[in-house]
């Protein structure tokens, strides 16, 4: 109970920082949201004009800053952010709203399965270290974990889609085809997630494969590995009971910060497939000063972020007791 105290303690802390962080950067930078958006238009805004496109935007510029602190407070407890400057008038929650699904199927899903294929090729290195799969993935995974995640996208859009016109280059879904929990839209939305999600797939798993590797490498030198092949136990249980179970622990570490980061998306990749999900409009919120939008996503990244850090803590302290009494 104390361990669980200790890390929401943490978890608070950090998430009051992360908020005042957020408050403090947009009264930090020049400008405002009202003249960003009527730069837009070659316009400008004086005296009641101006007050009435602030009270549109959710903006209270004439109070105190530390009372516009609290109202930012209440408004983040509420789910308030006020309204999209880019998207005038549709809310900052819908906009955020509309882009999280994308980024969750796409490289939420593409992130599962990386780490459970890399945790798995990384494993099976380990055991049989010297052979053939050992000898010819690891390097082949160093190679594709420097390359650049557009680079990689640019490279399968011309092969795929340009050179050979197969899948698109493009968009979450067609155009032509209404959203809804049909087939048409269903097969239209995997056909697109194609080439973004192979991206992410060649660039990403080759950390696992070298984490795992390398860790289990390690763990199958101890001793108590010894006396589990000198008791008589078979290889897989061995593998999987002692030698795996204690080596999955820093890529269960690494895999919940990346479930936290796969909220903010894979940026470089939305951005060259011009996909629909959050790091796509997080690049959308930056070009067009939405300060709102930013102010929303930075938030949402910093909230999962936090949560995954603490499930992963938790999950680690119940498979490693260990680690309960050295917190």
């Amino acid at each position: 109970m104390s361990f669980l105290l200790r890390r929401l303690g943490f978890f608070a802390l950090t998430l009051w920082a992360a908020l005042t962080v957020n408050f403090a950067i947009p009264h930090l930078l020049p400008g405002s949201p009202v003249t960003s958006m009527m730069a837009r238009y070659h316009g400008r805004l004086h005296g009641q004009a101006l007050t009435a496109v602030q009270a549109a935007l959710g903006l209270n510029t004439h109070q105190s800053l530390a009372a516009q602190y609290l109202t930012y407070l209440k408004n983040c407890a509420t789910f308030d952010f006020g309204t999209s400057v880019s998207n005038f008038p549709t809310p900052v929650t819908t906009v955020v709203g509309n882009a999280i699904p994308w980024t969750l199927g796409l490289v939420g899903v593409t992130t599962l399965i990386a780490f459970v294929l890399g945790t798995g090729v990384g494993a099976l290195a380990a055991w049989r270290r010297g052979g053939v799969l050992d000898g010819v993935l690891p390097p082949l995974f160093v190679v594709a974990t420097g390359l650049p995640y557009f680079w990689v996208a640019i490279m399968l859009i011309l092969v795929f889609a340009v050179l050979n016109p197969w899948l698109p280059t493009a968009f979450g879904s067609d155009s032509g085809i209404p959203m809804g929990w049909n087939s048409d839209f269903i097969g239209s939305v995997l056909q697109h997630a194609w080439l973004p999600a192979a991206s992410i797939l060649i660039t990403s798993i080759g950390t696992w494969v070298l984490t795992m590797r390398n860790t289990m490498v390690t763990t199958l030198a101890e001793d108590y590995i010894r006396m589990a092949r000198a008791k008589g136990l078979s290889n897989r249980r061995i593998m999987l009971d002692y030698a795996a179970r204690n080596s999955i622990l820093p890529n269960l570490t690494g895999f919940a910060m990346s479930l936290g980061f796969v909220v903010s998306g894979a940026v470089l990749v939305e951005y060259v497939f011009s996909y629909p999900g959050v790091g796509y409009q997080l690049v959308q919120a930056v070009d067009n000063e939405d300060f709102p939008v930013m102010q929303c996503l930075f938030l949402v990244i910093t909230l999962a972020v936090l949560l995954s850090v603490l499930i992963a803590d938790i999950v680690t302290a119940l498979l490693d007791p260990r680690t309960r009494s050295a917190r």
